[in-house]
This record gives structure tokens, C-alpha cells and sequence, in this order.
């Protein structure tokens, strides 16, 4: 299925530091920080598990695409991964694929274009990561209640409202 760029929202991809607008990010290696279980869980093929979460960040079926969201809080995620990582604005131009695979909205391609810097050097508070991980377990709990055609209560709705980005 063909998506045009121009329907995109505004994008968001955290990575590797130092790049600035109209620089590419390509795929690479998945990137392991020392002391990070997601990290190594990722890089050696397997999922890692939170209790009463399910898994978190599971190794990508497209190693050979650029993952991208419209999701601020999420590409954050992903930057604080890298020691000094950098989180950026960017723009898709061809070969454009909703990704099945994240419970946040996600897009790949062959490649992407940074249009601007949003954070250098970022680093989540434990209270950051807290609310990811909330909002991770209520996406994927909204896919699973969506699959089996049940819908959410107030409850679910109220959560997902209170840890969505302002």
C-alpha cells in the first residue's frame, strides 16, 4: 500500500547524537548500552518481559528499515538509549510502511531525513520511563481488547488520557 508522505503527522525518531537537518539515518545494528537488559534482550533476538506489561521493545522484523513516530515521549525513549542520544524531527519520502509491530504509531522506510533537533543528550527520569511503560501496557492491552472486539471501560480510557503527552 502506497502512503503519501504529505498524510504523515509530524515525526519523531531518537538515536544516534549529533546528526542535524538533512542529515540520513539508515538502518544499522541494534544498539546495546551497557547495562541495559531491553538492549541485550533485543540485540540477541529476544523479547524482554515486564510483569503484568508483556515485552517491551521486541527485536524488529525489518532490520533493513528506519522506524519512525509520531509519538514524542516514545522517539525519547529510543534516544535515551544511546549514551548522549539525540532525538530529531524527521520526514519520510518513499517507500513508506505503517509498521504492525509497535503498540505506538510507527512508519518505516528505507530511510529518513532529519528536518531538526529536538533534544541532545537525552536522558529519561525513572518517572519518564514509568509512564512509557503505563502507556506501552494500555496500547497493548487496547490492540488485545480491539482483536477479541471488546472495548475499552472508562477506566482504561481515563489511564490512557492521563499518561497521553500534553
Amino acid at each position: 500500500m502506497h502512503i503519501d508522505p504529505a498524510t504523515l503527522p509530524r515525526l519523531f525518531h531518537g538515536g544516534a547524537p549529533g546528526l542535524k537537518p538533512g542529515d540520513l539515518i539508515v538502518p544499522g545494528p541494534p544498539h546495546v548500552v551497557d547495562g541495559c537488559d531491553i538492549c541485550a534482550a533485543r540485540a540477541a533476538g529476544r523479547d524482554y518481559v515486564v510483569p503484568g506489561v508483556g515485552a517491551i521493545d521486541p527485536p524488529t522484523g525489518r532490520p533493513d528499515r528506519v522506524y519512525v513516530t509520531s509519538d514524542r515521549p516514545y522517539a525519547l525513549f529510543y534516544a535515551s538509549r544511546y549514551v548522549l542520544g539525540d532525538a530529531y524531527t524527521v520526514q519520510l519520502t518513499a517507500d513508506i510502511e505503517e509498521s504492525t509491530e509497535d503498540f505506538f504509531p510507527t512508519w518505516c522506510a528505507p530511510y529518513a531525513v532529519v528536518t531538526g533537533v529536538i533534544s541532545r543528550a537525552v536522558r529519561l527520569t525513572h518517572a519518564q520511563r514509568g509512564t512509557l511503560v503505563r502507556r506501552w501496557g494500555a496500547l497493548e492491552d487496547s490492540r488485545r481488547r480491539a482483536a477479541l472486539g471488546i472495548r475499552a471501560g472508562h477506566a482504561e480510557r481515563a489511564a490512557l488520557d492521563e499518561d497521553s503527552p500534553r
